[in-house]
């Protein structure tokens, strides 16, 4: 997928480079409200959301339910972020939702033979990022298979083993890290919006400060592009799929510590809403372009979305079908975008050309 688009589509949300970017005050602040075009839209929409449901709900911007919103789509917003980088390879992830089930049991078990929670919680964490990496990465970065299928197969094939290893059974969790996790606080904050916010620098920190990142948006402008210039493009892909593979862990183990219990049974609309909120914070479904500021933004408008209308007393099956024509709506725009982008280029090749013949 990613081969079909130019390698100038490779502009980043925020600078993906190491270090400061040289240049006057001026210039840095043009830079850095270029760099918000791509989220523009969705700022705007949690904008009128917020003012919208604060005007018409009493019940809205409360403290207990905005941390009720924010921890309830905190396992949405570190799986979007781990998310968000698959996508400016130009790929995605259809097994994340297996991959936290999987991870869920996995650190039931842990904890069932007495290992501490902690321990529990790195190894399911590390175990979420070798499955991402060893089966999804490896199969797509090395063996050029399509990332739909194999993360597609992937998703069925945890399921299925994710219900044998623990024979359809629930694991009931007494653990007091976990539950310090999900449901209790720390520094008058719910943990889980703490992680949200550890989660969410870290990944606008490697967006921006590392070579990594470069390469991950190389990768997603043009494959072929970076290939050629010396990028091991097998090993971004494997480490980007790896990446995935532990936000989807993390996110297992606060759904368990949030539910007291890990369930065999994966989120199937996890891995969508993802996607979605990705997409919706303007990252590309071609690959290339976008960032981590934009998901966040993506999120927080389906998380303020889905709260605003529980309260207006909206049914939860017509939440799905808005935010199914938003994300419909958000790709449109994605196509228009890159198509509008191809069609700039094709015309500044065309104008050199003639220049170069006259």
């Amino acid at each position: 997928m990613s081969t079909n688009v130019a390698s100038t589509n490779v502009v980043p949300e925020e600078p993906a480079g190491p270090g400061p970017v040289e240049g006057s005050e001026a210039t840095h602040a043009s830079r850095a409200l270029a760099a918000t075009r791509h989220f523009r839209p969705v700022l705007l929409l949690v904008v009128v959301l917020l003012v919208y449901f604060t005007i018409f709900q009493s019940g809205f911007m409360t403290t207990a339910n905005i941390e009720n919103m924010l921890s309830g789509v905190s396992v949405l917003w570190v799986v979007a972020l781990g998310m968000t980088f698959l996508l400016l390879t130009g790929g995605a992830d259809l097994s994340v939702g297996a991959n936290a089930a999987m991870c869920g049991i996995f650190a039931a078990k842990l904890l069932n033979v007495g290992v501490p929670g902690l321990a529990t919680v790195i190894l399911a964490v590390v175990f979420g990022a070798l499955i991402g990496g060893c089966i999804n990465g490896f199969l797509v970065g090395s063996l050029n298979l399509s990332f739909f299928v194999v993360t597609l197969a992937s998703m069925i094939m945890l399921t299925g083993v994710v219900n044998l290893w623990s024979g359809t059974k629930t694991y009931f969790i007494d653990s007091p890290v976990l539950n310090r996790i999900g449901v209790e606080n720390t520094l008058g904050l719910p943990t889980t919006i703490w992680i949200m916010i550890v989660t969410f620098v870290v990944a606008l920190y490697v967006q921006q400060r590392t070579y990594w990142a470069r390469d991950v948006y190389a990768t997603g402008g043009s494959l072929v592009a970076a290939r050629l210039s010396g990028i091991r493009t097998s090993s971004i892909l494997f480490s980007a799929y790896a990446l995935s593979g532990a936000c989807g862990a993390l996110g297992g183990i606060i759904t368990a510590g949030r539910i007291g219990a890990a369930a065999p049974q994966p989120d199937p609309t996890l891995p969508l809403q993802a996607i979605a909120a990705v997409l919706l914070g303007g990252t590309s479904l071609f690959g290339g372009q976008g960032g981590v500021g934009g998901t966040a933004l993506g999120v927080l408008f389906i998380g303020i979305l889905q709260n605003g209308l529980s309260l207006s007393g909206v049914s939860s099956y017509w939440q799905q079908v808005i935010t199914g024509v938003i994300l419909v709506v958000a790709v449109l725009g994605d196509r228009i975008t890159v198509g509008g982008g191809m069609n700039r280029l094709r015309a500044r090749l065309h104008a050199r050309s003639v220049a170069g013949i006259a």
